[in-house]
């Protein structure tokens, strides 16, 4: 479709389509009577209905007449807002939909509304639920900077969906409580954000929606429409209250080669949490003798010739929700920090422009991360601590906001202070400007300073961070810049490098296809960054190129070229990498991703430049509408130049989840790892072989995000040069019981 084309469809739609009007609000009537959430969508209940037609693509095709039908019904009866879509399709056969867990059905096809309760274009509540009524819920903040994610879908609701397939396409419903939400207490009839989205993957995605997109604008809430309703509904101050039993048996050993497994002895400790909406715009968290021992493995990393400390995600419930309001461009807050806590309270709320949030736990250990230009290491004292992290942020002009974060922990002979300011300004459209600036003030104990090279004394530091963003349909840009002092700690964060100041610069270009193109999209880009120490002296040059390309079936490609100087034991390294990944859903149920990378790399155990190779594939396949298995790998070798292999390692994670139904699985995981070296290559004694095995079987059944029941067993083997063979390191069995009770 031609661009002038395309202008005359949007100019169309703006002006002769019910319920994209100039005006663009959508009154949404009062439910008189019963609706049974159960995937067949009766003319009875949903006669009263308002009803919307998802008539526009807006991905890959820009604004462009719905490859199928789709009609949303949207009714309210004061207390839950029920949603249903008719997704019409024309080959039903081949619909994408299979039982998982919730949060998970993203490759399937699926229905959802965004509905922004505060109408303030800045932060959303997203329901989705695939053609079987598995859901999948998140938050979205239109505020956040380039630097973290503005979609979190760690978020979890209590609400009810239901799906199913028919001769025409499929058939979902939805009813989400008013009590979930958080909305400004007001008289009258209400009035929200909101979208209709389809996503419908075929040989491409395709994104459905009833409202069009420009792509030349960079805030997606600015673009939704208007929902009217709700007279006479208030924001509930609902209680939940979740007690908690948990119990495990863990059986361990200090030294495999030495010392037999001892058995440990049975562990069960009652927990409770609970929620409280003190008033409409502000809910209390509090937890006391709460588990917060993840259930989920970890996603395995390999970790061999790395500098810096490996980060893995938070997981547990009572951290992620509200976990949006504690960001910011520096990453100062990061709650696995918080290791075995013994009591842990939050609070988090909005009102007008206004939007806080702060929480504190007493913890029974102290983790530590010390930062430094070249590495970092890390430490648990076996200490408690008490830790406070408060957040403040005031919107101002369209999406713009100035901040401030505190964060505090303190222990024996032991504190980490850190406070400062942030501002995100929007300056149109397309242009915006970002900036942080935090001081630390810590002090160690001495004989963890001394173990650690750390002061011996209080010391400080601080971290400025300053940014520019250009983003518009065709061209997308940008200039940061980050200077972290040597003494700068966020202790209660996951900063790992300090010492340095870091520019970087980015220009890019977006390429669309038409609509009877073998491709979609293309992307290209360019970034060049720069690093000095506090001296001024080069620590990092790198010139980043990139090329991306989308076509058929769902794939993407992208090669990169770096171009690179780094510096290690006061040496600069020139390197050179070819960086190629490509993705591809070539079927329903499957897919398979690859990211390999050749070239030179520095080997920091031995200080001397090597060649590096590594592949790293993913697979995920649906075996079955229950059955899932999900591979992720890595290999990767390091030779010397002159082609002596100084190791290679290899890394498996494998996870297996037969999903019996929308609320329960079991999901056996096998993480391997090994590790082969050359001892003589090496400056400092290392093993020549270094292996360990990692296994889980785990059942959980989830009535909803709180009411859960979980039964696991997992072990661990490792072998070394100390050791004939692979041999039991530990071994724990749990078992965790939720109830979620609202009074």
């Amino acid at each position: 479709m031609s661009l002038v084309r395309r202008h005359l469809f949007a100019a169309l739609f703006l002006t002769l389509v019910p319920g994209v009007a100039s005006s663009n609000i959508a009154e949404i009537p009062r439910l008189d009577g019963e609706i049974k959430v159960d995937g067949v969508l009766s003319g009875a209940e949903w006669s009263g209905a308002l009803r919307l037609v998802l008539h526009i693509e807006t991905d890959p095709a820009e604004n462009e007449p719905a490859p199928v039908k789709t009609t949303a019904f949207l009714i309210e009866d004061g207390e839950s807002l029920y949603v249903a879509f008719a997704a019409d399709d024309p080959d039903p056969d081949v619909i994408r939909a299979y039982l998982r867990d919730r949060d998970t059905a993203w490759s399937d096809d699926y229905v959802g509304i965004i509905l922004d309760t505060y109408n303030d274009e800045r932060r959303a509540f997203e329901f989705y639920a695939n053609p079987l009524g598995v859901q999948m819920d998140k938050t979205r903040d239109d505020t956040a900077s380039g630097h973290s994610s503005d979609i979190n879908d760690s978020w979890d609701a209590i609400w009810e969906s239901a799906g199913s397939i028919n001769d025409e396409g499929y058939i979902v419903e939805m009813r989400i409580p008013l009590s979930q939400l958080r909305f400004p207490d007001i008289d009258g009839k209400k009035t929200w954000g909101y979208d209709l989205v389809r996503v419908y993957p075929r040989d491409r995605t395709h994104e459905l929606s009833n409202h069009i997109k420009d792509r030349n604008r960079s805030c997606y809430l600015c673009q939704i429409g208007k929902l009217e309703g709700l007279e006479g509904s208030r924001p509930s101050r609902d209680i939940e209250i979740v007690p908690t039993l948990t119990a495990s048996k863990n059986d361990t050993t200090e030294d495999p080669s030495l010392d037999p497994m001892q058995s440990g002895d049975a562990d069960v400790e009652a927990g409770l949490t609970a929620r409280w909406g003190v008033t409409p715009d502000l809910t209390a968290n509090i937890t006391i003798n709460p588990d917060f021992s993840q259930v989920e493995s970890d996603v395995a990393q390999l970790d061999v010739n790395n500098r810096f400390a490996l980060f893995y995600p938070e997981k547990r419930p009572f951290f992620l929700e509200g976990a949006d309001y504690f960001t910011t461009p520096i990453d100062a807050v990061f709650t696995r920090n918080v290791a075995s806590p013994d009591f842990g309270g939050k609070l988090t709320g909005k009102k007008g422009e206004n939007t806080f949030g702060a929480f504190a736990a007493q913890d029974a250990e102290t983790n530590l991360l010390f930062p430094g230009l070249y590495s970092s290491d890390t430490e648990t004292l076996e200490q408690s601590n008490t830790a406070f992290v408060g957040r403040y942020s005031r919107g101002f002009a369209d999406t713009s906001s100035i901040g401030a974060l505190v964060t505090t922990r303190e222990g024996d002979d032991y504190h980490n202070y850190v406070g400062g300011l942030d501002a995100r300004w929007k300056l149109n459209d397309q242009h915006s400007l970002e900036f942080q600036h935090l001081q630390s003030d810590t002090a160690y104990p001495e004989a963890t300073a001394l173990e650690f090279e750390q002061p011996l004394e209080t010391f400080s530091g601080h971290a400025t961070f300053l940014a520019y963003k250009y983003d518009s349909r065709d061209w997308f840009g940008g200039v940061d810049y980050d200077d972290r002092g040597s003494g700068f700690r966020a202790d209660s964060g996951f900063v790992g490098q300090v010492g340095l100041k870091r520019a970087v610069g980015r220009f890019g270009r977006v390429i669309y296809g038409s609509g009877d193109s073998w491709w979609h999209r293309i992307r290209t880009s360019l970034r060049v960054e720069r690093a000095v120490d506090e001296e001024g002296e080069l620590a990092e040059q790198k010139w980043t190129y990139r090329f991306g390309i989308g076509g058929p079936m769902q794939s993407w490609f992208q090669v990169a070229l770096v171009d690179a100087t780094e510096r290690e034991e006061g040496v600069l390294y020139d390197l050179n990498q070819l960086r190629a990944y490509v993705g591809v859903q070539p079927t329903s149920g499957l897919q398979f991703s690859i990211l390999a990378v050749v070239g030179d790399q520095i080997d920091y155990s031995n200080d001397r430049l090597g060649k590096k190779r590594s592949i790293e594939p993913d697979i995920s396949w649906n075996l079955s509408r229950n059955l899932l298995l999900r591979l992720r790998g890595v290999y990767s070798e390091l030779e010397t130049q002159g082609g002596e292999k100084i190791f290679d390692a290899s890394l498996a994670d494998a996870r297996l989840t037969w999903q019996f139904n929308l609320r329960s699985f079991l999901r056996l995981t096998v993480q391997y790892q090994d590790i082969e070296r050359d001892p003589d290559l090496y400056l400092d004694e290392e093993f020549a072989r270094e292996q360990e095995i990692g296994r889980q079987l785990l059942y959980s059944y989830k009535l909803n995000p709180q009411t859960v029941f979980f039964l696991g067993y997992s072990d661990n083997h490792v072998n070394d040069d100390s050791l004939d063979d692979l041999t039991i390191s530990d071994r724990t069995w749990f078992m965790k019981i939720g109830y979620a009770w609202t009074p």
